[in-house]
């Protein structure tokens, strides 16, 4: 029997289209944005048919749930890996790798970390978003809550979130001195105040 073209081996394996639709999503958003994202531009971009895109995500927020779970899981994977690689980490270099991820967010991985940031925005506008969102936020929790405790953890994340957005959005990124500085500030354990609660639920 003839081997099966790739384009009946795809209409054979649903799986495979969605995720290559959804892979399709994340670049499209690389390049255009979300207000640049159609489904003629993801169809054209995954290769495939325009009612292949409508059929399975039959409105653009659908995409654009697609496209955030999928890059929620990259994340979350990332940050698993890294705290399996890092254990015991004193704040020191906790501060200073830190530092490293964020320099690279707003230089060589910029486009990686904009998809990401204008995925967890559109939450703002699309309810439907906010529990993925959310569980951006936990993952890096998570992950400091390996170093740190909870009520330094989540003040980490507020600092990281804004340090990110003013260093994508803005005209010029903060140097790598201010983050480094406003990290150690932030994760520092400050004597002169009450220690933390032991969980901050």
């Amino acid at each position: 029997m003839p081997a099966q073209p790739p384009a009946a081996r795809r209409r054979r394996d649903p799986e495979r289209r969605i995720a290559e639709i959804t892979e399709a999503t994340l670049r499209v958003l690389a390049e255009r944005g979300i207000e640049g994202l159609t489904h003629r531009a993801v169809a054209d971009e995954a290769g495939v048919p325009l009612g292949a895109t409508t059929y399975h995500f039959a409105a653009k927020d659908d995409l654009i749930q697609a496209a955030l779970v999928l890059a929620y899981e990259r994340y979350a994977a990332m940050l698993r890996e890294w705290v399996a690689q890092r254990p015991g980490l004193s704040v020191n270099q906790l501060v200073v790798l830190l530092t490293d991820a964020m320099m690279g967010a707003f230089g060589p991985n910029r486009a990686y970390e904009v998809v990401e940031l204008e995925l967890y925005l559109a939450a703002l506008r699309r309810p439907a978003l906010r529990p993925v969102a959310d569980q951006y936020t936990e993952a890096t929790l998570n992950a400091l809550l390996s170093y740190v405790d909870p009520l330094t953890a989540r003040a980490a994340v507020a600092a990281m979130n804004g340090l990110t957005l003013r260093g994508l959005a803005a005209g010029e990124p903060p140097t790598r001195t201010e983050v480094e500085e406003i990290l150690r500030r932030v994760l520092t354990p400050n004597p002169a105040l009450p220690a933390p609660p032991a969980s901050c639920g």
